[in-house]
């Protein structure tokens, strides 16, 4: 298991993006150096945890709880096959393209070594926007993102600060004694919604976005049997 491939983003004017700046960071190329991750503050004022990202869009992105992406390049793959064309690593707006790690089947707390130095923790899946689906520019793509069994690519919060590259191995160092994995998470707070209340065993680790829609549909609906 190691990373393929650290991506970062530098702002840029768009016309799809739903930032009120109409800037995007989304457009993530690879970068070959050492790249610095640590935590970049709390949600709503937070960006990257990558040093030399770019994140335009504070309501849904950055922060600590969402500071770094990644999505599998296995998935990325299924992706090329679906949609007949070449993916570049990064292509999805991903900090990581990782190879050999089971990104989607990680459970939401699980701790990842990334080279000598980083940890980070899983906190959720990734939630389609339109600035996703402009980036793409694939009809449908919000719908078919969401609704696709390659799943969602991760979300993960910086636990040690330190710096990574291309070819680090990844170890997972910890998993919580719990079945959510972000692939169940993203189906309940999208496809699925009443697998929600099911989702709360892993609040403590939940990205706080996902943990708010969890805790809003347990209290308008219940918590099911």
């Amino acid at each position: 298991m190691k990373l393929l491939s650290v991506n970062v983003g530098r702002a840029r004017a768009v016309d799809y993006t739903e930032s009120p700046s109409g800037l995007t960071g989304i457009d993530k190329r690879p970068v070959d150096g050492p790249v610095r991750v640590a935590p970049p503050g709390p949600r709503g004022v937070g960006t990257s945890g990558l040093a030399g990202d770019t994140v335009c869009d504070l309501r849904f992105h950055g922060g600590d709880d969402r500071a770094v992406s990644a999505f599998a390049r296995e998935d990325m793959d299924l992706w090329e096959r679906e949609l007949g064309r070449p993916l570049a690593n990064g292509a999805f707006g991903e900090n990581l393209t990782t190879l050999g790690l089971d990104v989607n089947g990680a459970l939401i707390g699980e701790r990842w070594r990334v080279g000598r130095e980083v940890v980070l923790e899983v906190t959720g899946g990734r939630i389609p926007c339109r600035t996703f689906a402009g980036f793409v520019r694939e009809k449908g793509w919000v719908r078919r993102f969401t609704a696709s069994t390659a799943g969602p690519g991760a979300l993960l919060r910086v636990i040690e600060p330190g710096e990574f590259t291309v070819g680090d191995p990844v170890e997972v160092v910890h998993r919580p004694a719990h079945d959510i994995t972000v692939s169940l998470l993203h189906r309940a707070a999208t496809t699925e919604r009443a697998l929600l209340p099911s989702t709360l065993v892993a609040a403590e680790w939940m990205e706080s976005g996902l943990l708010e829609t969890a805790r809003t549909y347990v209290e308008k609906y219940g918590s099911g049997s």
